[in-house]
């Protein structure tokens, strides 16, 4: 189910330098406030939770989520490039699932790891704060890596789409509406946080087993979808 050459290409389609350069402007910002409000406010839990989940967790999570699971197959789709990758002896189902590893692995590297970064820098881990978004932040990739990726193999519009879902679906009405809380990533992801947590400063509308089994049915679903509808590209060419 894991074609190294599909990986190989994708991570040099994902890391080339202006991706990256985009990939890592968020991180480094992220990083960069983490040390202004230390400087300025001191260590500070309850700061530390709301920059990590305000900032890493509702706005760069999802981003990075877009740019890299969108990236990892829509380019391909709109220059027609995938023929190329189609008319190679390799399974369908293995072409999406590669591309979701590499999706999942490069969202995470860039979203969790300066969460984990930036939380110890405001408040040294106080109450779990850091470790809990950085948990978060790699179950939260898992999602969207799938999604975003699904989104890539069914529009041309993807990167469109998927920056809508994640700035007015996941950080707008998802912190507003609270029936729309349930909907989404961002939520499913802070139940596992509040897991890890124990605390009061780690908070979901969700519980932790719907959660769970939310965000596993939809990265199940997803990656399935994607499949069947590259499979349907590779029937439209035959034809």
């Amino acid at each position: 189910m894991y074609d190294p050459t599909v990986a190989r290409l994708t991570y040099r389609a994902l890391l080339g330098r202006r991706r990256a350069l985009i990939l890592g402007a968020l991180p480094m910002l992220l990083i960069v406030i983490a040390v202004a409000v230390r400087g300025l406010a001191g260590a500070d839990d309850q700061t530390a939770a709301d920059l990590l989940g305000g900032l890493a967790l509702a706005t760069m999570v999802p981003i990075i989520g877009v740019i890299a699971g969108t990236g990892a197959i829509g380019p391909e789709i709109d220059d027609g490039s995938v023929v190329y990758l189609l008319s190679k002896p390799i399974k369908r189902p293995t072409i999406i699932f590669t591309k979701l590893i590499v999706a999942i692995a490069v969202t995470m590297v860039f979203s969790a790891v300066p969460t984990l970064i930036a939380g110890f820098i405001l408040n040294g881990n106080g109450q779990q704060v850091a470790v809990a978004y950085t948990v978060a932040a790699l179950v939260a990739s898992i999602a969207y890596a799938a999604l975003f990726l699904l989104l890539g193999t069914v529009s041309r519009h993807a990167v469109v789409f998927g920056l809508v879902y994640a700035l007015v679906w996941e950080a707008l009405f998802g912190s507003l509406v609270p029936g729309a809380r349930t909907l989404s990533v961002q939520q499913w992801s802070l139940a596992v946080a509040q897991k890890v947590s124990g605390g009061g400063l780690v908070s979901s509308d969700v519980g932790l087993t719907t959660a769970t089994v939310l965000l596993l049915a939809v990265t199940v679903l997803a990656t399935w979808f994607a499949g069947q509808k590259l499979r349907s590209l590779t029937l439209a060419g035959e034809e």
